[in-house]
């Protein structure tokens, strides 16, 4: 039969599609094998209406048959089948769906039943997958006979040039695909879809849920019965083999999965060797119909804080893998959740590769959002030891969470934030007879945290207190120590220790939390001091002006001012900073990437304990020895910088100058 040829407007496209639209080649396989399960859709569709069809679920199947000799690959199905108007009108016309106008028309049918509305799930919509095969074959030969017809046709394409159509013979209805496959190019080895291991991938990694099973002859080897132990000899033969599971784990019963069966999956498919800490199973129907099933591993990727980290879900439309990782259903500071999204609900481009951004994609990713941070919420409440080990895990990415986007997240995840403090749990007793109860020793004890939220911190808050004090520092022993610490603490309140260099940042753009403002007690606006104590300062303060002026001139740029004050308790001198940049955040900041060393400078102030003998013998120089006076001031200052962390630009100066002490 002469040959035909496709539309002008139908050629670019396939041009298009065989050259630009697939991202890779191996999707091909994807989408014939979608084709071949709606076509068996159709004829079961049929058979819940039509006592003529005769065939039962378990007689439909998808059948692979690789040749590497003739370099073909043939897909063979036993679904409904096309007539040859069909044939011609779907493949002649590419972005001709069948599937799709068998779908609108199945939609209106009055007589449909509730079960087949269930049971139908079509998944071709656009008509254009089957053109993928032409970027790895040379030609594509389709021979289809139609249930219910005598005739078979066969469709024969090269690609771009047009196609033939002729009758031909077909014992049985369905439709057969064979791809005589491309020859191999230094760049691209088309042979490897022949192999049974790279088939076997592709359908295990894209099809492993199509409803019907897809099967393929292997090659498989067998010791001879009559080869001898010491030297064995082996032989093939070939053997059926299933290659998908056909039901999705998130689509069975919840009864029927164990937890076994979640970790085996969650390990496999994600490729870690620890079980999840948790998982979550997700049912939505509504406004969009779909089914999640995420994971919250226990513990980071090695490359998760890295830029080379991709988030994402796994996206599956009707069980067929869409995209491996669509980053649109995770915000960043749930980057860490790892799982699927299944919906049939979702608008696809026409390569079925890629999501297009609609309505129905954001209502998901919403719900999806909304179903993590109430699994999280569960998981601090009822499971905080597992939770806490999340935290340390993934805990980073929650704060930089609250900072991003101008804080626009804060409300939803600050109750799910964690910080050190200097809060101690009471220890209890355990009563005699208790003791003795052997069943009670072998009781599990009951965990205590590690860290508060910030909702514990204002439930234990002093009566009238308006703050939540804070200190940051590379560790909490480190930071426990400060002298502004141990005096705040020492007054009974409570304080929270940052040791990441996002900590502040999240806090200062939270503000306040349940209307209790956040407030660094390393700055110089902390003062717990009573209103007689605060005079009694305010009195030594001016009196010693020009004793810190000179201070200040000795020390020169790095402090904005000398004072005195009452709230270091036992140590003589530490830092504090005025305006909006801390200690903690100079150093944060003047670490990042680009920063100019010295950059960023937080404006310190040299704070001096008046309590202690050392105000005493700084007072009695400034009258009698100003170089010691001098001397002390820089020793003074080096000391409050190491103490807080910060290091020394002039170390041997100081260290000249307390040997000379010591000699004196």
């Amino acid at each position: 039969m002469a040959k035909k040829q496709f539309k002008t407007e139908s050629k670019k496209l396939l041009d298009m599609m065989i050259n630009s639209i697939y991202t890779h080649k191996e999707i091909f396989l994807r989408e014939l094998i979608s084709n071949a399960s709606d076509a068996i859709d159709k004829l079961y569709f049929q058979s819940l209406t039509d006592s003529s069809v005769t065939l039962k679920r378990g007689d439909y199947e998808i059948r692979l048959i690789p040749n590497k000799e003739n370099r073909t690959l043939v897909i063979r199905d036993n679904g409904i089948g096309m007539t040859e108007k069909e044939l011609e009108t779907n493949l002649g016309t590419i972005a001709k769906s069948g599937s799709f106008d068998f779908k609108k028309d199945s939609d209106k049918t009055e007589e449909k039943s509730e079960d087949a509305q269930k049971e139908i799930d079509i998944i071709g919509q656009f008509g254009v997958g089957f053109y993928s095969a032409f970027m790895v074959s040379s030609q594509i030969v389709v021979e289809s006979r139609a249930y219910g017809s005598d005739e078979a046709w066969r469709w024969t394409s090269s690609g771009v040039d047009g196609y033939t159509m002729d009758p031909c013979d077909k014992a049985d209805n369905g439709t057969t695909i064979t791809l005589t496959l491309k020859e191999d190019t230094e760049d691209e080895k088309y042979s490897e879809f022949l192999d049974e291991w790279r088939i076997r991938e592709l359908v295990r990694k894209y099809s492993d849920y199509i409803r019907y099973p897809i099967r393929m002859e292997v090659t498989r080897s067998r010791k001879k019965e009559d080869s001898p132990e010491d030297k064995p000899e082996y032989e093939e033969y070939k053997e059926d083999e299933t290659l998908n599971s056909m039901v999705p784990l998130w689509k069975k019963p919840a009864g029927e999965v164990t937890d076994e069966d979640y970790h085996t999956f969650y390990r496999e498919k994600f490729f870690d060797f620890e079980a999840p800490l948790k998982v979550i199973r997700q049912h939505s129907e509504g406004t969009s119909d779909f089914v999640s099933l995420l994971f919250i591993p226990s513990h980071a990727p090695y490359d998760y804080y890295t830029r080379e980290y991709e988030k994402g879900l796994q996206l599956y439309s009707s069980g067929v893998l869409i995209m491996e990782k669509c980053k649109d259903l995770l915000p960043d500071y749930f980057s860490f959740v790892k799982g699927l999204v299944d919906s049939s609900d979702l608008s696809l481009n026409i390569s079925r590769e890629m999501l297009q951004h609609d309505r129905q994609l954001k209502i998901i990713a919403r719900a999806v959002e909304r179903k993590i941070s109430q699994e999280l919420k569960k998981m601090l409440e009822e499971d905080r030891e597992s939770y806490e080990k999340f935290f340390k895990a993934f805990g980073t990415q929650l704060k930089y969470g609250v900072y991003s986007e101008y804080g626009s997240h804060k409300d939803a995840l600050q109750d799910l934030l964690l910080f050190s403090s200097s809060y101690e749990p009471e220890k209890t007793e355990t009563k005699e007879e208790d003791q003795k109860d052997e069943d009670q020793k072998d009781e599990k004890k009951a965990y205590v945290p590690t860290a508060v939220t910030l909702k514990e911190y204002v439930s234990r808050m002093k009566e009238g207190q308006d703050k939540i004090y804070y200190a940051p520092g590379e560790t909490k022993e480190q930071i426990a120590l400060l002298p502004q610490v141990e005096a705040v603490t020492s007054k009974g309140y409570e304080v929270l220790y940052l040791t990441e260099e996002i900590d502040e940042f999240a806090l200062q753009m939270m503000n306040a939390y349940n209307e209790k403002t956040f407030s660094n007690v390393c700055k110089d606006d902390v003062d717990l001091s009573t209103e007689e104590e605060k005079e009694s300062l305010k009195e030594e303060n001016d009196l010693s002006k020009d004793l810190f002026t000179f201070m200040k001139d000795t020390i020169g740029a790095p402090v904005t001012a000398v004072r005195f004050t009452n709230m270091l308790k036992d140590h003589p001198a530490a830092l504090s900073s005025e305006g909006e940049l801390s200690v903690s955040m100079e150093k944060a900041l003047n670490r990042m990437p680009g920063a100019e060393e010295g950059q960023f400078k937080a404006q310190l102030v040299l704070e001096i304990n008046m309590n202690h003998p050392i105000a005493k013998k700084l007072k009695e120089l400034f009258v009698t020895d100003k170089d010691r006076l001098a001397n002390y001031s820089k020793i003074l200052y080096a000391q409050a910088r190491l103490v807080s962390g910060l290091s020394l630009t002039n170390a041997s100066e100081i260290s000249d100058l307390v040997v000379g002490l010591m000699t004196e």
